[in-house]
This record gives C-alpha cells, sequence and structure tokens, in this order.
C-alpha cells in the first residue's frame, strides 16, 4: 500500500482545486417494500450526471464486514491509516467546540439519555433535546472526585463534552453506552490496570449525574464515549502541501477536520449554507472538505423517507458546487447508515470521482448498484486522497 510518506514526497502545490464532499452515512439497503435502496428511490438528477461523466466505485472505510465509526470512517477519507489512527469522539467534540483542552485531560463525548424507573435506556438521545437545554443542564454536572476536576461543555442537541482533568488518568478504558435501548448503561472498565482510577472515577461521576438529573426527563440520565486525548499528527499541509478547509455545521466533523491541519470556515445549518460558504471563501483554498449529516442522522432514526429527501435535497444545490468548475470533485460517505437497520453498516459506500482526466465507466446513475459496476471498483476509503491528489495533477512521478 502506498503510504503518507511515500504521498509526502510525490505531492506538490498546485492551484487546481479538490471538493470533497462526504454525505454522512450515504450507503443503504433495499426497502422490502419497494426492493429499492434510498439512492435508488431518490430523484438525483445532478449527482446522476456527475456519475455518468466521472468514474464510480465502492469505498470500504476500515475493513470487509467492519463496521466504523464516524472518526475512522474520516480519517480514512483524509489518507490515514483507521486502524493505526483511532481518534475518540471526545477529542472530536472537544476541538470542535475549541475547548480549552489541557495536555493531561482525558475527553469524552457525553449524550444526554432517557432512562425509565427501572434504569433502562428507553431513548439513547433524550428525545434530541435543543441545545439550548443541553446548555442549561451541563453546568449541573461539574463537579470534582477525589481531586480530579470534572468539566463539561455543550455541543448540539443531546451532545456535550466532559473533561476529566487531573493527574494519573488514562483513557483506556469501556464506555457506558451500550449503543441499544432496554438495557441500563454499561459500567466504565478499565482495560489495563493504569486506567483503574479512570474507571473508578468515571463510574462515580455517572451515578452523580443519575442524582442530579433524576427530575429533567427526558434528559435524565448520561451516556459517556469515546474516552481520549488529544493526539499529534503530521496536518494535511505538511503531507499533500494542500491548503485545506473544511464547511461543517456538526462540531465533531469540524473538531477532526482541525486535528489534521483544515481550517474551519463559519457557515450557517443548511447544505444551502455550505455553498454559499464555499463560494465566498473559494480563492483562499485548494481542498475543501464539505460535511452534510442529514442523511446519517435519518438514517439512525430509521426514517428511509427523511434520508430520501435529505440527499434529494443535495442534489439540488450541487450546480452551486460544478458551476465553481474545480478541478475534482468527490462525493462519498464516511460509512452506511440504512434506514433498515437504524444505525452504521459494514457496507461499501458509493463514491464517485469527477475529473476532466476520469476514464469515464458505464455508470449512468448515482446507486449503490451502479458503483458496484463502476470503474473504481471496491477499493479502501483511505487511497481516495491519492486519486484526488492524480486527478488534480499534485501529485509527481514516483520514482525514475
Amino acid at each position: 500500500m502506498f503510504t503518507q510518506d511515500m504521498l509526502r514526497s510525490i505531492a506538490r502545490a498546485t492551484p487546481s482545486k479538490i471538493v470533497l464532499l462526504v454525505l454522512d452515512g450515504l450507503g443503504g439497503l433495499p426497502d422490502p417494500k419497494t426492493g429499492k435502496t434510498e439512492l435508488e428511490t431518490a430523484n438525483l438528477p445532478n449527482l446522476d450526471r456527475l456519475a455518468r461523466q466521472g468514474v464510480c466505485g465502492l469505498s470500504v472505510p476500515v475493513g470487509p464486514g467492519i463496521t466504523p465509526g464516524s472518526a475512522p470512517g474520516h480519517t480514512a477519507l483524509f489518507g490515514y491509516d483507521p486502524l493505526t489512527l483511532n481518534i475518540g469522539r471526545g477529542v472530536l467534540e472537544a476541538v470542535g467546540i475549541d475547548f480549552p483542552i489541557e495536555k493531561e485531560d482525558v475527553l469524552v463525548r457525553g449524550n444526554f439519555c432517557t432512562i425509565d424507573k427501572d434504569g433502562n435506556i428507553t431513548d439513547r438521545r433524550a428525545g434530541r433535546i435543543s441545545t439550548e437545554l443541553n446548555a442549561g443542564l451541563c453546568p449541573l454536572l461539574e463537579t470534582t472526585i477525589q481531586g480530579v476536576r470534572v468539566l463539561t461543555a455543550p455541543v448540539r442537541e443531546y451532545r456535550f463534552v466532559i473533561a476529566f482533568r487531573g493527574t494519573e488518568l488514562s483513557p483506556e478504558v469501556t464506555e457506558s453506552d451500550p449503543q441499544v435501548t432496554g438495557v441500563p448503561p454499561e459500567p466504565v472498565k478499565a482495560l489495563t490496570p493504569e486506567a483503574n482510577k479512570m474507571a473508578r472515577i468515571a463510574n462515580q461521576f455517572a451515578e452523580i449525574a443519575k442524582s442530579v438529573l433524576k427530575d429533567k426527563h427526558p434528559a435524565n440520565m448520561v451516556l459517556m464515549r469515546g474516552f481520549s486525548r488529544r493526539p499529534e499528527l503530521p496536518g494535511m499541509n505538511e503531507i499533500y502541501r494542500l491548503k485545506p478547509a473544511v464547511i461543517a455545521t456538526y462540531p465533531m466533523y469540524r473538531g477532526l477536520a482541525r486535528l489534521v491541519g483544515m481550517d474551519v470556515l463559519p457557515t450557517g445549518s443548511t447544505f444551502e449554507d455550505e455553498v454559499v460558504t464555499l463560494k465566498k471563501h473559494w480563492e483562499e483554498y485548494d481542498f475543501f472538505f464539505v460535511h452534510v449529516k442529514k442523511l446519517d442522522a435519518a438514517g439512525e432514526d430509521g426514517d428511509f423517507a427523511r434520508k430520501v429527501q435529505a440527499v434529494e435535497e443535495v442534489d439540488k444545490s450541487i450546480p452551486g458546487i460544478t458551476n465553481l468548475k474545480p478541478d475534482v470533485i468527490v462525493v462519498t460517505g464516511d460509512h452506511s447508515t440504512p434506514a433498515l437497520l437504524k444505525a452504521h453498516s459494514w457496507h461499501p459506500v458509493p463514491t464517485l470521482l469527477y475529473s476532466r482526466y476520469c476514464r469515464f465507466d458505464a455508470v449512468t446513475e448515482f446507486t449503490e448498484s451502479a458503483c458496484l459496476r463502476g470503474g473504481l471498483g471496491i477499493f479502501p476509503a483511505s487511497q481516495l486522497m491519492s486519486l484526488m491528489m492524480a486527478n488534480a495533477l499534485k501529485l509527481a512521478k514516483y520514482g525514475a
């Protein structure tokens, strides 16, 4: 496999521009009633046109049969090895909201959730409470446990950041989120002897949160995911000689992009707003990561029709990107989130790449089954970065 160090040796700065449009949770499964996936059901004239003009395939975020989280799904798209670089969601959420991280902090992604009288989870997202309600609840959770300060900050809707600030803490612990309803939150367990203190404090924090939030239905409990510390990474400018920027509405994705050296561009809450931001900053950067969350949210809610609507809304604004005449456009996802499963899945992700240097294939529509027949074949998502660079003429010849 061609490594980042090898790419670093042949990458070159050019004026050409790349747009990586990530439709979070893009891939789907057929609806039992119609036999069609969300993409096959949607009316997508602009994405279909790009598919005809470019080359398509299916990307594998981590490995065959492996269901990826959002972090490895995205790091693969940026050309990093998702197996050796596993960034915790706590760090991503914290960086995404500019939380003041200290070196020894253990950072956690918190979910407000709903539990019943028996302590079993009935809603892992507390009915997607408002960000305003979240902001009012977070200060109630701040405390000190065995000399370790527990700090919180709201992110969006039900999501918030927890920072455990103290000495001799290790992020090598399990999560309390069982990822299903009908069962209680799981106890946090140490994965190494050095993490025993962190596990004890996390479990004490969970008990405190349960007591503090008992009358705050639907947000009457918390779940903890992604215990992590901030990593040190080589940036995309250093590796690829790019000047990259991110346009995303959700803090976690802005955080991930910032960790790999992208500038974060302020934008509104819709894809139309993101396209406006892209146009505004078009001359300033040569790589744009544009993230759309709605498909993933609809898939996780099991709402097939809403996911269809979300991708159709994206399609309507595609001309706003193509009219800028980028040298390379890639449309893909970080993972599949079929509404049928109400969760991320292991299925390869539909991917299209457009540039003037594509070898056209026979694909005429942007769907899972069409991409299966595409010229890119089934390939690791971590190879997409070199394909984008090559099609933008940003790679020199390798070897003599």
